[in-house]
């Protein structure tokens, strides 16, 4: 159906299948061993980026046999760009069109009664009847083998600024940790506004509301993931993405506003006097994230459509859906403000490598030929400085240099380039999203540089983030059964251990893929601490 002006995500689903870029699975498939790695076969089996599918997932169950009374969506959203261009309601072509008008020209949302988003609500004491808490959502497993339990990847978190009522939203990872209990882990080297938001609230003494949406219309995912300035309202630039206002409505039980069509809503209070232990997760730099201290929510209602769909993003290891939703706002809004923020009219196109480098270390601008030395360089520093995370190898090429072309990229550096003459090392960037592999390497006081380094493997490294081995090989088998497109593995296509990993960790994962997590959330209430901060390592490493 079509909500005033724009697709909710059921309209979403349709148009896929009628474009013919939706897969249905109606055979069973376990969450928690077979659903990531089977989706995660088409970004790892050499399968060209146009061919790339949406699944939905019809037959929902888990390693204890249980089976689950609504869909999963996995790759929904950005497994390429034609699936991001129905979501966003334009062609490809036009994308980049409909982001420079929406960070320009918002639309308000609009208040409506009755929302889909609460047909049926569950609070209070019912939570924790079987069936009916976070225990009722069929969130899978994202690195089967590592991950220590089911971790929400399409959840958009939206809390409000206590002092100004401004409302932020943002993707975070959420842990299924308990009937009535998730977990809540942001960068906070990258300041973000939920973390803002958080420390607001401890220095008041105060727990923070929270709602984290699971599925909502494409255009707020969009927004969410984009990492928008924090005085603009994400909600607002949705409406502008899709030219009509969203709909939204009020939360059951805590003072937020969400967007009325979304699919699940967890609503709760996240807890600003104590951390406990959260993770480890595969991350989307390519590595597991270890052990942290982070934020936890405690549940006060769960409410959705009678005909929810719960939708996952694949991230881990790129490419993967995660980068490419990014990389289709990230690379526009790279060149807007190269071109219009700082005029250098030189600049053609910046182009963000994708492939296990995550959209954020490997920067190529590509230049008209003739263009100033001092305008080249203005275009290389400001590339550098536009994101805190972002830039830690930025390559300025000619306009003859095709930036997908690394052959030529190297061609253009090997004989195009002095090192001596050409190359800048800038000390104190911060380029936070990584592994954590020794004591110095915090997100408080770790700085990186940008340019280039040594990139060889010196010391013990957390686990590549794909599923095991055994899970990837059990999803082929499956992948084989349903006839899709022959596979040509491109390694890494599974998961191993590089020297940091706890037997703890392993234990907690494996306990993870029999379904038993439920355990090892119980068991992180022993751990709690007053004396950590947000993503301290759980590790004396």
């Amino acid at each position: 159906m079509d909500n005033f002006g724009y697709p909710d995500l059921h309209a979403h689903i349709a148009a896929l299948e009628k474009n013919g870029l939706l897969l249905r699975v109606k055979r069973p498939i376990n969450k928690d061993t077979e659903m990531h790695p089977l989706v995660r076969w088409q970004f790892r089996g050499g399968i060209p980026e146009d061919q790339r599918k949406a699944f939905l997932f019809e037959n929902v169950v888990d390693s204890t046999g249980r089976k689950f009374d609504m869909p999963v969506a996995v790759g929904i959203l950005a497994s390429n760009r034609d699936i991001y261009s129905v979501g966003i309601g334009c062609a490809v072509d036009k994308i980049k069109e409909n982001w420079d008008r929406a960070e320009q020209h918002h639309i308000a949302p609009v208040m409506v009664d009755n929302p889909s988003c609460q047909e049926i609500v569950i609070e209070g004491p019912a939570l924790l009847e079987r069936g009916k808490g976070v225990d009722a959502l069929p969130i899978p497993i994202s690195t089967p083998g590592f991950d220590n339990a089911p971790y929400a990847s399409c959840s958009m978190f939206i809390t409000k600024d206590p002092d100004t009522g401004l409302q932020n939203i943002g993707n975070y990872r959420a842990m299924v940790k308990g009937q009535t209990r998730i977990g809540m882990n942001p960068e906070v080297e990258l300041n973000q506004g939920i973390y803002e938001h958080w420390l607001k609230y401890k220095a008041r003494g105060e727990r923070m509301p929270a709602v984290v949406v699971l599925g909502a219309p494409p255009a707020i995912t969009y927004a969410s993931v984009h990492k928008l300035p924090k005085h603009l309202d994400e909600l607002a630039v949705a409406g502008g993405l899709v030219n009509a206002p969203i709909r939204v409505c009020k939360a059951k039980t805590v003072d937020i506003i969400l967007p009325a069509e979304s699919e699940i809503v967890i609503e709760g209070y996240i807890d600003t006097e104590w951390l406990e232990p959260e993770g480890s997760f595969g991350e989307s730099h390519g590595y597991m994230n270890l052990k942290e201290y982070n934020a936890f929510m405690d549940v006060t209602a769960i409410t959705r459509r009678k005909d929810a769909v719960l939708v996952s993003i694949i991230s881990q290891v790129t490419p993967s859906e995660s980068s490419l939703i990014k990389r289709v706002a990230y690379e526009p809004a790279f060149l807007h403000h190269l071109r219009h923020h700082l005029n250098i009219s030189g600049v053609k196109r910046v182009f963000m490598h994708e492939p296990l480098t995550n959209l954020r270390k490997l920067i190529i601008i590509q230049m008209e030929a003739g263009t100033l030395e001092a305008e080249v360089w203005r275009a290389l520093y400001g590339a550098s400085s536009y994101s805190s995370a972002v830039g830690k190898m930025v390559i300025a090429v000619n306009d003859d240099i095709e930036p997908e072309n690394l052959d030529m990229v190297f061609w253009a550096m090997s004989y195009r380039m002095r090192p001596h003459q050409d190359m800048r090392v800038l000390d104190h960037k911060d380029m936070g999203h990584g592994p954590r592999t020794g004591a110095d390497d915090n997100h408080y006081e770790a700085t990186d540089s940008a340019m280039l380094i040594n990139a060889m493997l010196k010391r013990p490294f957390p686990p590549i983030s794909l599923p095991a081995r055994e899970f990837m090989e059990n999803a082929k088998k499956i992948w084989n059964e349903l006839g899709l497109p022959a596979l040509k593995p491109e390694m890494p296509w599974f998961g191993y251990a590089l020297g940091q990993w706890p037997q703890e960790f392993q234990m907690e994962a494996d306990r993870a893929t029999r379904g038993e997590y439920w355990k090892t959330g119980e068991e992180l209430i022993q751990k709690r601490r007053k004396d950590k901060r947000m993503n301290d390592p759980y590790l004396d490493l």
